[in-house]
């Protein structure tokens, strides 16, 4: 049994609003000749603020791809470790505990990964494996539970630590100015988001079948082109309408395992942006109110990439949970047009421990989170 544990998830502390991105849309880009329809898709994307790792004013100079890189690495050292600690407390784990480490980014390079300096610094065993995943962009949140779950089948005692770390703010590019560039200037959020899961015992999401859909002939829908100044986001307009081919891949998983997708108890969605989430309900004939994790992820922290489905399960969780054996699916989104998917009952740890659970708890005493972090929970 792999059991996603409750994850923990930290944004930083500076915020914009949404008032205050349309007037720097309206301001900077005066002139431009799609400007009313840039600010009426960013207005109706729904997210109310998004958090950054640099004031504005900082976040739109670009002082080149080498200084922000570099910034883009300074910050997920300072940040990351608090957030890793937080998903180990909530799953009872002690560094030590943990047999390979999935980390997710698409906003910075690293070479070697972020891994192998958490493994150095963090306690984590030397022989921990390392799965760095940089190019499936917000996708890489559902596939690294995905991985995890493989990899836990293949080792039942397991467990793995799950890291997604995105800085989209680093990605900003003031020479950018198609409408779907703007749009992605008001969209995208930056957060770090941490979550066990255990090949054995915890609370959470029992993790039963996993699955991964390509949509053909769609890889230039979203992507990057890595130019003298970093990377540049392209967002296709059809995006949007993606739902339609993805859906029966969504009704495919759930019918291999003898589930109904329209009749599940709860669904954990990558929310790219408001459309997506209608869309889905209607392909799926669930009540908008079945999404309302991801929605207020989206609301909250705008599009936050990798992070999304790790927040979205966080709420999940801060709602209560959901009854033992209640059902439910989980999907991320991104560059391909990729989706990762999985299945998996609610399921909560006995109050009495199995003596492999002693064995792995005995002696853990969770650090408390950095104070510096905002919203690590």
């Amino acid at each position: 049994m792999a059991t996603l544990c409750k994850p923990a998830v930290s944004v930083p502390e500076h915020v914009i609003t949404m008032e205050e991105t349309l007037d720097l849309a309206r301001s900077l880009h005066k002139d431009h000749p799609q400007l009313p329809l840039a600010l009426r898709l960013i207005g109706n994307t729904g997210v109310t603020q998004r958090h950054i790792v640099q004031p504005i004013e900082e976040t739109l100079r670009h002082p080149g791809f080498q200084e922000r890189n570099e910034l883009y690495e300074a910050e997920a050292k300072a940040r990351v470790p608090a957030v890793v600690r937080a998903a180990l407390g909530h799953a009872e784990l002690r560094a030590a505990d943990i047999d390979m480490i999935v980390y997710v980014s698409c906003t910075g390079f690293m070479m070697p990964s972020l891994t192998a300096w958490l493994i150095n610094t963090m306690g984590f065993p030397s022989h921990t494996r390392q799965v760095p995943i940089a190019q499936l962009g917000c996708a890489a949140g559902g596939a690294a539970i995905n991985r995890a779950h493989d990899f836990c089948l293949a080792y039942p005692d397991a467990n793995v630590l799950i890291v997604a770390c995105e800085f989209c703010s680093l990605c900003y590019q003031p020479t950018d100015l198609g409408v779907g560039s703007l749009l992605s200037n008001g969209l995208f959020g930056d957060a770090v988001a941490a979550a066990v899961v255990r090949g054995h015992g915890g609370t959470g999401i029992k993790v039963e079948r996993n699955h991964s859909h390509l949509v053909p002939d769609t890889e230039d829908w979203i992507a990057y082109s890595v130019r003298e100044t970093g990377f540049h986001f392209l967002l296709d307009k059809r995006v949007p309408k993606t739902m339609e081919p993805l859906a029966p891949a969504l009704h495919e998983i759930a019918r291999a395992h003898g589930w109904n997708a329209s009749g599940l108890d709860f669904y954990i969605i990558h929310a790219g942006g408001p459309r997506i989430l209608d869309d889905l309900s209607h392909f799926l004939e669930v009540p908008p109110e079945a999404f309302r994790f991801s929605r207020a992820t989206l609301t909250e922290y705008g599009n936050i990439a990798s992070a999304v489905v790790l927040d979205a399960v966080r709420r999940l969780f801060d709602e209560g949970g959901v009854r033992d054996g209640a059902r439910g699916m989980l999907a991320g989104f991104g560059p391909g047009i990729t989706a990762e998917m999985c299945l998996g009952s609610w399921v909560t740890a006995p109050v009495v421990a199995s003596s492999l659970n002693i064995r792995r708890v005995v002696g853990y005493r969770p650090r408390a989170a950095q104070p510096a972090l905002r919203g690590a929970r």
